[in-house]
């Protein structure tokens, strides 16, 4: 097997804690002395990468995960505080707007600086620049000074002088988040292009709708270190499912067993494809999924029982109840009642979700209690929303017969 493109071993950043002049004095005197300068702030630790050639690899996580400090360490532009980093080949990087740019120079002669710093002959840059300018499609602007241009102007630039050279690994930090659409567009099949021909990319996106449709594997960073790490679909579902979980309400109340005794009806027991675990296994996307609850009568009424499904930030996706469906709760020996609820092929979108189970009145007016299971749904679906809803693509060619495969 080949060596990695990217190898990254133990890699850590941290930076000393500078409050006071005097701080900045030590950090900087203990910098030149090749020491460490006491207390330090560590922002990305225990790093291990591993890139083959012809890989594509998203880097997902929260502002100030580390996604942008562990860039800076795979091109070189930052030294590691621990461990290495090995690259066996040339890297294109897009990394913060308009770095490698002289702003007092106009588009075209950047484009002509970039050359040669990428060793390209004037000949080379003679047959490349009309295709540089025409990807970047900035018009007139092509002979200001770069100072000038917007950030969506800098960013069609520095795309556009990476796409002419072609590099081993392309590594691009919120690329896709700058431009308009159409440009948006521009790169994605550009980037296609060129994953298609063998090229490896690195791509940092807050849009797992990108992360999954260019890359195949991913790696989540959280507070500087290492989440999650491997397949696309897993990986971003996980980090979705954790997003949505920091939106809800975390802090629901524990139910009070004594007096929820003393209530009409009460929850006496919830299992979910036969568990009862408050957290259930994770199910695969279009599996079934079976309800079965054991509701506590206080007099021998029977209850109308309720079952919901909502995602896990609180979003309802689906509620039914026994009435609702013209049936009642199946009555058992010591007066308790039992519900079961089937769904053949449940039609949920990979992601976080939560069970719940509600008893209420006859009448179906009061609500007694509740009692809720949380459910991932796992699957190769990048598609968006809750459900999956059956569909057929008429007169319509598969993708790779378009594009010529």
């Amino acid at each position: 097997m080949s060596a990695p493109l990217v190898q990254a071993t133990g890699l850590g950043k941290s930076y000393p804690r500078v409050f006071r002049r005097s701080d900045r004095l030590r950090a900087l005197l203990a910098l030149l002395a090749g020491k460490t300068s006491g207390e330090s702030t560590s922002v990305l630790s225990g790093i291990e990468l591993e890139v083959q050639r012809g890989q594509s690899l998203g880097l997902i996580g929260d502002n100030g995960a580390g996604k942008s400090t562990l860039l800076k360490l795979l091109t070189g532009v930052l030294t590691p505080s621990q461990g290495q980093v090995r690259v066996n080949g040339r890297i294109g990087a897009l990394l913060e707007l308009g770095a490698g740019f002289h702003p007092e120079y106009s588009g075209r002669d950047n484009i002509a600086m970039a050359a040669a710093l990428q060793g390209f002959s004037a000949e080379e840059l003679a047959a490349r620049q009309d295709e540089i300018v025409a990807f970047a499609d900035i018009g007139h602007y092509i002979d200001e000074p770069v100072k000038h241009y917007s950030s969506g102007m800098v960013v069609r630039l520095g795309f556009a002088i990476i796409a002419a050279t072609r590099p081993d690994l392309l590594i691009t930090d919120e690329v896709l988040a700058v431009g308009d659409e159409s440009f948006q567009k521009k790169c994605i099949r550009w980037m296609e292009d060129y994953l298609a021909g063998g090229g490896t990319l690195i791509l940092v996106s807050h849009s797992m709708y990108h992360i999954q449709k260019l890359c195949r594997q991913a790696l989540w960073l959280r507070q500087g270190r290492m989440q999650a790490q491997g397949d696309v679909f897993e990986v971003t579902q996980a980090y979705l499912a954790y997003h949505e979980r920091k939106s809800a309400d975390t802090q629901g109340t524990a139910r009070d067993l004594d007096t929820l005794r003393g209530q009409e009806f009460h929850v006496r027991a919830v299992r979910v494809n036969g568990e009862e675990a408050e957290t259930l296994p994770a199910l695969e996307q279009g599996a079934a999924l079976r309800i079965e609850a054991t509701i506590a009568s206080r007099d021998g009424r029977v209850p109308v029982v309720n079952v919901g499904i909502v995602r896990a930030d609180g979003t309802p996706v689906y509620g039914v109840s026994s009435d609702m469906d013209g049936v009642q709760p199946a009555p058992l020996a010591d007066g308790d009642y039992r519900i079961v609820l089937h769904f053949g092929e449940l039609p949920l979108l990979p992601g976080s979700y939560t069970v719940r189970v509600h008893p209420l009145d006859s009448e179906g007016m009061r609500l007694f209690d509740t009692v809720e299971r949380s459910l991932t749904v796992k699957g190769r679906s990048s598609e968006s929303g809750l459900v999956r809803l059956a569909h057929v693509w008429e007169h319509a060619a598969p993708l790779s017969r378009i594009r010529g495969e």
